[in-house]
């Protein structure tokens, strides 16, 4: 069942809302903001074992934690900050996921380096089949597993089928030009 039929059926109005508006104006949606991209990476990571539902209603208290996800301040937090964010409520307590989160963020400050951008280095490496995109995540990143790299490459519109194609969201993401669609060099 694709995400966009799982919501119609889904029974509650309040957890029917919180999945559309992800569902409507950000799942599949190119980002060209690093910290974006980094917030949205950092979102997938923590939501490995959980349901997507748990981190949509916990992002206000990530970006929170995770200084509006601005990468440079995350790559130099300190003990204090792990103990802080092991301590806060309001996120997944992990503290692999919290550890995976600095890392990456010190890790993506090395790649802005030498790509000029997180972006940049997205694009680098695209086209790569799904496999392909999982063993360089893994080679790259902490706790990047296939689903976890899977759902953030769909949701960032670098691998397709974020919505089913009669999904009239599928339209409009086609207008934001993702990089699943664009055309493939020879």
């Amino acid at each position: 069942m694709s995400y966009c039929t799982a919501i119609e059926t889904m029974q509650s109005e309040a957890k029917k809302a919180l999945h559309q508006n992800y569902h409507d104006n950000h799942y599949g949606f190119p980002i060209h903001d690093d910290n974006e991209l980094f917030g949205r990476l950092l979102l997938e990571i923590n939501q490995a074992g959980l349901s997507w539902e748990t981190i949509l209603k916990k992002e206000a208290s990530f970006r929170k934690a995770y200084s509006n996800f601005n990468i440079k301040k995350v790559a130099a937090y300190t003990e204090e900050d792990r103990e802080r964010l092991l301590a806060d409520a309001g996120i997944i307590r992990n503290k692999l996921k919290v550890n995976a989160a600095i890392e990456n963020a010190k890790t993506i400050l090395v790649l802005q380096k030498e790509f000029g951008s997180f972006g940049k280095w997205l694009e680098h490496h695209h086209p790569k089949t799904k496999e392909e995109w999982v063993k360089l995540f893994k080679k790259t990143f902490r706790f990047t597993g296939g689903e976890i790299v899977n759902e953030f490459l769909m949701s960032i519109g670098y691998l397709r089928g974020a919505h089913a194609e009669n999904c009239p969201v599928h339209k409009l993401i086609l207008q934001h030009k993702p990089m699943w669609a664009m055309p493939q060099p020879d």
